[in-house]
């Protein structure tokens, strides 16, 4: 279970997520910072993979495809927004 209201600290963005894709490893922070939050600019580097979770913010973003908890990457500056 992950939580639907991330906010990043460093960006200040909201943390959007995105069901079965995974980010291209081409990914770079201009990519983000240029193009976030615009979901159609943002899926020219999104790739279809069933089961995984493509997560970002301006500054930061992960492709997760296994149980991962991300409170234990110290780079991620990603919190709760509350509910």
């Amino acid at each position: 279970r992950t939580c639907d209201q991330l906010r990043c600290t460093a960006c200040d963005f909201r943390v959007s997520l995105f069901n079965d894709y995974i980010w291209d490893q081409s990914c770079d922070y201009l990519f983000f910072r240029n193009n976030m939050p615009e979901l159609n600019k943002l899926r020219a580097k999104m790739i279809k993979k069933k089961g995984a979770r493509a997560y970002a913010c301006q500054c930061s973003w992960r492709s997760i495809d296994e149980l991962t908890d991300l409170q234990t990457d110290q780079q991620l500056r990603w919190v709760c927004g509350k509910h």
